[in-house]
């Protein structure tokens, strides 16, 4: 049996609907449609498209009550989006600023590895994913604890490995898409802006996604190996669990 407190975690998923159309659609939609002089402006047009991803970040902090490291930094990356283009600082800096994000994720999922909370649990070994406290009562009862601990360390060096990529991504797709100066043209800045927002989903997301799933797959692969757990069991059931708490 799970955890009363695990199930309560399960219920707090995020809404990848909501989350997409917050973070990508709207944003998009303002800075591209929205930034001419006739109509929003080009600097309420900016504010506006970073205020919607910015005020989901916070929402979804507040609404499944978790302190998020990813999603801190996901609304220190929107505030600072802003304030560059506010400010109009060089399109180059505009670039490091997309780079340096994945890459601090990448340092702390290095940094805290042999730490009492890896970061890699955020994104791997996770309670709203998998039935932890039954996979680590398998391991304990088959011995199989240190083997484990192997498995999950070359997982930490994929994970790892597709942040500094989408580090790279991102400078480069940074440096590709946004070459106006926001002090010459604002409004091709906005829109130059939502464009790289909208092709990073492809150039950026899908690769990074891709390595993560490779190494999920052997995490998940090892531990039925050494668990004798099956996939199914392995994975957590929301619906289910919330029956059986009625």
């Amino acid at each position: 049996m799970m955890r009363r407190d695990q199930a309560d975690m399960v219920g707090k998923r995020e809404n990848l609907l909501v989350s997409v159309i917050c973070n990508l659609i709207i944003p998009l939609l303002i800075l591209t449609k929205l930034s001419n002089p006739d109509r929003l402006g080009a600097v309420v047009a900016l504010c506006l498209g970073l205020a919607f991803p910015l005020g989901y970040g916070i929402w979804d902090l507040i609404n499944r009550n978790q302190l998020n490291f990813v999603s801190i930094l996901g609304i220190i990356s929107v505030g600072l989006s802003g304030a560059f283009g506010l400010v109009q600082v060089d399109p180059f800096w505009f670039a490091v600023k997309e780079a340096s994000l994945p890459l601090a994720i990448g340092i702390m999922v290095l940094l805290t590895f042999r730490s009492k909370r890896p970061l890699i649990k955020t994104f791997l070994y996770n309670p709203q994913i998998l039935n932890t406290q039954l996979i680590d009562e398998r391991l304990q009862a088959t011995g199989s604890q240190q083997a484990f601990n192997k498995i999950f360390s070359i997982c930490n060096g994929l994970l790892i490995v597709s942040f500094l990529l989408s580090a790279a991504l991102n400078y480069l797709l940074a440096r590709m898409m946004v070459t106006t100066h926001p002090a010459v043209d604002l409004v091709e800045f906005n829109a130059q802006l939502g464009k790289m927002n909208f092709m990073s989903w492809f150039v950026i997301a899908l690769p990074s996604a891709l390595i993560m799933m490779i190494a999920l797959w052997k995490l998940v692969t090892g531990l039925g190996q050494l668990t004798g757990l099956k996939l199914e069991q392995m994975l957590l059931e929301p619906a289910k669990e919330k029956r059986k708490g009625r």
